[in-house]
């Protein structure tokens, strides 16, 4: 008889003390917790420890996947689920989580159909899965604008994936096995205020502008006011971002902008470096 999967959750932290101890509890089921931040200046250290996290402090900021891949390292369990400070795991889900694991370690098992676990057609297994997303922006629930459905790849079985080395954007990459998918949503409470919305999207602006400017792409204003309309028109008018009403408005027109805003924040560094 096999033994029951062990899980590692993975985290990676900057002043989360607001988040950081609903989000381990949320995650209360997993064998084990590490927690690699980098220089927070609040007591979220202190706070993951006394959860019970293993926690490594880093001095520089390498990027977000080479960063996840740090705490990637530190991983012992069969299994590992990524997750950020401001996620959170339904019992639901924990549910589903601690089932797939399961059948993923099983070879040859049979598929159960509303955990959507398969193998190939060349009978690889299952060794990585897909979690929806449901992304809460100033109290409400965001289900359109291209926020609903967000497949995140989530979970995998160590040794079988890691982090793209992306400043942002990172992914998880694999190297073995196929992909399942999972039906309940993780809740995501990124962002509850403009503000905070505003930050993460300079943020991510800053990040991909000077990755793309250190692989030698180059721009001009045309392409980031079409980018800018075009972001808009999507996320409003085909993926049907009207139907959030005002907040959904908000964020197509906050997407917009920084679609236009990473590809100027390009331009100007093109300017500065010719």
């Amino acid at each position: 008889m096999k033994s029951k999967p062990t899980l590692s959750v993975i985290v990676i932290t900057n002043n989360e003390s607001a988040n950081i101890l609903a989000c381990l509890a949320s995650v209360s089921f997993a064998d084990q917790f590490v927690v690699v931040d980098s220089g927070s200046t609040d007591n979220t250290v202190e706070l993951a420890k006394s959860a019970g996290a293993q926690v490594l402090q880093t001095t520089d900021w390498p990027g977000f996947g080479m960063q996840k891949n740090r705490a990637l390292d530190l991983a012992t369990g069969d299994w590992v689920f990524s997750i950020d400070a401001d996620e959170r795991v339904t019992p639901e889900l924990a549910e589903q989580i601690k089932a797939a694991i399961k059948l993923g370690m099983d070879t040859g098992v049979q598929v159960e159909a509303d955990l959507n676990i398969k193998n190939d057609s060349k009978g690889n297994q299952v060794s990585a899965f897909e979690i929806p997303r449901l992304t809460q922006f100033c109290g409400q629930w965001i289900r359109h604008c291209g926020w609903t459905p967000d497949l995140v790849l989530r979970l995998f079985k160590r040794g079988s994936s890691k982090f793209s080395n992306d400043l942002v954007h990172e992914r998880i990459v694999q190297s073995q096995g196929t992909c399942g998918k999972l039906t309940t949503p993780m809740l995501h409470f990124s962002y509850p205020t403009p503000a905070s919305y505003w930050r993460k999207l300079d943020q991510y602006s800053q990040a991909w502008a000077q990755q793309k400017f250190t692989e030698g792409k180059r721009t001009g204003m045309l392409r980031a006011a079409l980018s800018g309309m075009v972001a808009f028109v999507r996320s409003y008018v085909f993926r049907l971002g009207f139907l959030d009403g005002a907040l959904g408005f908000a964020v197509c027109t906050m997407q917009a902008q920084s679609a236009f805003g990473k590809y100027f924040t390009l331009y100007c560094l093109n300017l500065k470096n010719k």
